[in-house]
Formats: C-alpha cells, structure tokens, sequence
C-alpha cells in the first residue's frame, strides 16, 4: 500500500510541475515575471514557481518529494503561507483568475492581474 501511495503522489509531482511550466508560460506572455525552474529532467522531483504579481506582490509555489507549500509576499514580507492541499486549492484560484482575464481580454475588455491576496485583505 505505502509504495502505490508513494507512486501516487511522484504522479502528483510531476502533474504539477507541469501546470507550474505552462502556468509561468501563460504569465510571460500576459507580460508577467514568472519563472518555473525543476529538479531532475522530467520534473519528477519538484518545482519551483515564482510570479511577480506587480505592485510589489509576489506568489511563490514549492512542489518536492518534501511537500507542498504557496507563499504569497508584498514588498519581500510574507502575507500567506499554504501548505499541501490548501496550496494546490491556492494555484488553482490563481489559474482560474487568469484564465477569466484572458477571457476578458479577447473581449476587448482591459483588464489586470490583481495580487492575489488583494481579495482576502480587502
């Protein structure tokens, strides 16, 4: 049983380190700073995502072998920090937000990406 659940969850990695690659991707071409750097060739053993969500806003998402984490930072301080699901839950929003901006954009609407913890600091 242990070893399907570790295999599960090197599944889980690699899944997510792929979604972190097109994910910086997406960013870049929106003008965003992101970068997406991973261990091993196939990014089996984690990833590193950092955004630059302007105004000094900052995301960074960790996926290892060691666990998962989501830190959110303004002006270099730390505003949020997630760890395993609640991580994951957190990139997801972020990817969702995006994903409505490029939808507004091919509308012709203008849009923004806001940081992403403008919405739980008011």
């Amino acid at each position: 049983m242990f070893l399907r659940l570790s295999a599960q969850y090197q599944d889980l990695v690699k899944d997510l380190v792929l979604s972190l690659r097109a994910l910086a991707d997406t960013l870049k071409k929106e003008g965003v700073a992101a970068s997406c750097y991973s261990c091993g060739d196939d990014g089996s053993h984690g990833a590193s995502f950092v955004a630059d969500l302007l105004d000094g806003h900052a995301v960074r998402f960790l996926v290892s072998d060691c666990g998962i984490s989501w830190m959110e930072m303004r002006h270099g301080v730390e505003l949020v920090k997630l760890e395993g699901a609640e991580a994951i839950q957190e990139l997801d929003r972020l990817s969702k937000h995006l994903r409505s901006i490029q939808s507004k954009r091919r509308s012709g609407k203008q849009a923004q990406i806001p940081a992403a913890a403008s919405a739980r600091l008011g």
